[in-house]
Formats: C-alpha cells, sequence, structure tokens
C-alpha cells in the first residue's frame, strides 16, 4: 500500500520515456574495497530492478547508457571484462525480458564488438520483437555526436542520389535519421553517481527533457530512488517554449 501511496504523488503525470545514464559502478566498488568488475556486476542488478520496476508501473520507453564510444579508453583489462558481462548477461537475462513482454533494442556503432556478443544482441532482438510492453533500449558504444554525424551522412546520399533538394532539409527531417526516430523524446533524463553532464548522451534528443541528477552511485540506485525522481518530474510544469499561462489555458 505503501508504494501505491508514493506513486499517487505523481497525479498519474508519469513520463513516457526515461533515459538513464548509470553512474558509479566503479566509485561503488572503490568504497566497498573491490575490483572495478563486481561494481559493474552489481550495477547489472540494479537495472534488473529498475527495468522490473518501469515495465510494471506502465513507463513506455527506459533508455540507458550502457557503454559509450568514449569508454574505450578505458584500461584494456576492465574494457575486456565488460565485454564477458555484457554477453553473459545477455545470456542469462533475456529470456527473463521475453517473459515479462519488454522488448530489447541496441543502439550505437556494434561493428566494433566481438562476434559472439554481436550475436547475443541479435539474437535478443529478435526473441522479443514482437513483444508490446517496455521497450528497453540499450545504448552501446554511442556517442550523441556519431548519433548526429550518421543523420548528417544519410541525408548527403539523399542528396547526392537526388532523392531530395538540400532546401528539404528541416528539423523534423533530420531527427528522422536519428537513432530513436521512431520512439518518443526522452521526457526525463536520470543520471545517477553525481555528476552534473549529459556526457554525449542523445545529444539531439534531450533538446526539451527535464534532467534530474541523483548523488547515488548506480548499484545503489533502487526503485526508491525513482520513485523519487518520478515524483520530482510530475512536479515540473513543462512549457517547451510557452508561458505558464498559455500552458493554464490550453
Amino acid at each position: 500500500m505503501a508504494k501505491k501511496h508514493e506513486l499517487s504523488s505523481t497525479n498519474g503525470n508519469l513520463p513516457k520515456h526515461v533515459a538513464i545514464i548509470m553512474d558509479g559502478n566503479g566509485r561503488w566498488a572503490k568504497k566497498k574495497s573491490l575490483p572495478r568488475i563486481a561494481g559493474h556486476r552489481a550495477g547489472v542488478k540494479a537495472l534488473q530492478k529498475i527495468v522490473n520496476f518501469s515495465a510494471k508501473e506502465g513507463i513506455k520507453v527506459l533508455t540507458v547508457y550502457a557503454f559509450s564510444s568514449e569508454n574505450w579508453k578505458r584500461p584494456r583489462t576492465e574494457v575486456s571484462m565488460l565485454m564477458e558481462l555484457f554477453t553473459t548477461s545477455l545470456q542469462q537475462r533475456f529470456k527473463e525480458l521475453h517473459h515479462n513482454n519488454v522488448r530489447l533494442r541496441f543502439i550505437g556503432d556494434l561493428s566494433s564488438f566481438p562476434e559472439k556478443l554481436r550475436q547475443s544482441m541479435t539474437d535478443t532482438e529478435h526473441l522479443t520483437t514482437n513483444n508490446t510492453g517496455l521497450k528497453l533500449v540499450v545504448a552501446v558504444n554511442y556517442g550523441g555526436r556519431w548519433d548526429i554525424t550518421n543523420a548528417f551522412k544519410a541525408l548527403h546520399k539523399k542528396i547526392s542520389d537526388e532523392v531530395m533538394a538540400a532546401d528539404d532539409i528541416s528539423e523534423d527531417l533530420i531527427g528522422e535519421f536519428m537513432c530513436l526516430s521512431d520512439l518518443p523524446e526522452p521526457d526525463l533524463f536520470i543520471r545517477t553517481g553525481g555528476e552534473k553532464r549529459i556526457s554525449n548522451y542523445l545529444l539531439w534528443q534531450l533538446a526539451y527533457t527535464e534532467l534530474y541528477f541523483d548523488d547515488c552511485l548506480w548499484p545503489d540506485f533502487d526503485t526508491a530512488s525513482l520513485e523519487t525522481a518520478l515524483q520530482w518530474y510530475a512536479g515540473r510544469e513543462r512549457r517547451f517554449g510557452r508561458t505558464s499561462e498559455q500552458i493554464e489555458h490550453a
């Protein structure tokens, strides 16, 4: 009953799309004198709880930043262990996602990943493609600038092939070539770990997103933490350039 009471403070104003940067795994492990990979394993368990909660509460889309294009700069041993963790996590969790009617997809430059991992991604996407519940989007080897660059490359090819003219380019048209173009833009962005930046994540898509920062390290971010973020979001007035008076009389 307590959980329902807490969520009632959102007045039914749940975000359709939540985007998360899951930051703090390494610092969580360091605080506990554990190897960094232990923090990443704990982070996977935290994500599982957030996915289950989001699906149950009716959030339509959850996009999480699992591995940025800049993360390749980390120590080689950590990157190698992360690749193995991605693979084993997919193999262990994808049936549960499917059972819970979650549809999984990946965005980013997947060509840099080992073949075994790419195959696991493809298998999981294929298995869940007809599911109608929560859409879970995992950004891996993803960067917002990479996303925008790819969109402009696609537009340039259309112009070169005379499929369209340069004068046809508009914000809406550019958006059609971005990752997540078929989904609503994020309503709520959450970053854990205390950092207050978006770190090259969904640069185009976050233009009007509400930004929420939590000092909690990702492995400690639980359903109560998410509920607090949802309550904060429910209290926001989203004007999209309009005045409060216009919103009131809309």
